[in-house]
């Protein structure tokens, strides 16, 4: 990343979306809105103060804005909330999504369709898995979703299709 040239390098205030569940988060004026992109996001990595960031995505505030989401997984890492400033750089993201080498490893216990299914889908619906299963608190859980996922992708099915009940 060094010899790119960042989008953004400074300090941002973090803020909080009104109402309950209301989304913390930086808004980033200098970088423009991505037409090409569902919604206008744009893909972005680099770094909030220490927390390292790759494959995430700017949102629009509905103003042709974008702000950077700050999760509650983050705000506890590098120990900030709403209020308080933060140091954000920012580089454009144009890499393809990494799948993690022991859920490959899993696709190769599954015939081969199961893994083209996966792969016919877009980086959005893949990563929206991928993230599922990381956010597992346990081993288990996280074992539990990987055999969930692999069940539903050989159905040809996305995270957010419902399986029909019997």
């Amino acid at each position: 990343m060094q010899d790119e040239k960042p989008l953004v390098n400074k300090e941002y205030l973090l803020q909080k979306f009104h109402g309950k569940g209301g989304w913390t988060y930086a808004e980033i004026p200098e970088v423009l809105q991505n037409k090409n992109n569902p919604f206008g996001w744009v893909k972005v990595k680099g770094s909030i103060d220490s927390y390292s960031l790759k494959q995430y995505k700017l949102m629009p505030m509905g103003n042709s804005k974008l702000f950077l989401p700050v999760k509650a997984e983050i705000r506890k890492k590098i120990k900030k909330q709403a209020g308080d400033y933060v140091h954000v750089v920012l580089y454009a993201d144009t890499s393809s999504l990494e799948i993690p080498a022991e859920i490959l490893e899993c696709f190769k216990n599954e015939p081969k369709q199961v893994f083209k299914n996966f792969t016919s889908f877009t980086q959005g619906e893949q990563k929206t898995y991928v993230d599922w299963i990381y956010q597992a608190k346990t081993e288990e859980t996280k074992a539990n979703r990987i055999a969930q996922m692999l069940k539903k992708v050989e159905k040809k099915m996305r995270f957010s299709d419902k399986e029909d009940s019997i």
